[in-house]
């Protein structure tokens, strides 16, 4: 099991010399939440500044992710659709599966709120409303973990917005900020992860209509790529990013990110 402390991977690789460390490089396959809401421009150069190690991510959606990875394009996997990297872990693809932090899902909307969900907590019943009155709805459309959430909860609410789809259910195919300039746009609701839409700039007069349902809960997880299915992969670089992102270092670097004076991410590694 990935420990919470800095382990002998990133030891090993410090000890062998600042020539070699500079050397390291990974690739981490990751949502892009993580990415666009600036916590790996705060991470990553404190973590390549004690190991040397350059790490480049991939921000796509979170199934494109997990299938990038299944193609040995990447040495770690940082997503948030826990069904789908347990899944990954099973099928050989990572070594082991670690919870890292969570936040949650917000449904945003215009301040004129046409379908009347403003300050509900049940996300079920704020989203049968929305598709009761037809109001419109942006969607990621993806396979990303943001939009298998939503997948997943319109199911729970005994919908299927697919049915209306180019109507009032409107699927963009693209990422987290592109969905909500759509949505902003034609005055549709949208579904985003918290900490993007804290980082988002362009929110107009739209504000958060339906937040709270402990069904919205978003948990990140950290995978290693198994060596074992690609033999390329920098296995101890990885290692020792994901080490130092469980690490008690790695936790408190992350608790300590903020943006507007709210914290985006909330470390919960395993002790």
């Amino acid at each position: 099991m990935l420990k919470r402390t800095i382990g002998a991977s990133l030891l090993a690789l410090t000890m062998a010399g600042g020539a070699m460390a500079q050397d390291q490089s990974i690739i981490v396959q990751s949502t892009t939440s993580t990415a666009n809401s600036g916590l790996y421009d705060y991470l990553l150069p404190i973590f390549q500044e004690e190991s040397g190690i350059q790490v480049n991510v991939v921000a796509v959606g979170t199934g494109q992710a997990i299938k990038n990875a299944e193609n040995c394009d990447g040495d770690l996997l940082l997503v948030h659709a826990k069904p789908s990297e347990e899944k990954f872990v099973e099928a050989g693809f990572g070594t082991e599966r670690t919870d890292l932090m969570y936040n949650d899902f917000v449904i945003v909307g215009p301040a004129g709120d046409p379908a009347g969900v403003g300050g509900m907590e049940d996300v079920q019943g704020a989203l049968s409303k929305i598709a009761g009155e037809g109001a419109l709805f942006a969607s990621r459309g993806d396979d990303s973990g943001t939009h298998k959430k939503e997948v997943a909860l319109w199911a729970d609410a005994g919908v299927d917005p697919t049915a209306a789809s180019g109507d009032w259910y409107r699927e963009t195919g693209s990422g987290m900020g592109a969905t909500l300039n759509a949505g902003i746009g034609m005055g549709a609701y949208v579904m985003t992860d918290r900490a993007t839409w804290i980082s988002f700039d362009n929110k107009q007069d739209y504000q958060i209509q339906v937040q709270g349902d402990e069904d919205m809960f978003n948990q990140y997880g950290v995978i290693p790529v198994n060596p074992e299915k690609c033999p390329s992969v920098n296995m101890d670089g990885a290692q020792a990013f994901a080490e130092w992102l469980l690490s008690d270092e790695g936790q408190d670097a992350i608790e300590a990110y903020k943006v507007s004076g709210q914290q985006l991410f909330f470390p919960n590694a395993p002790e």
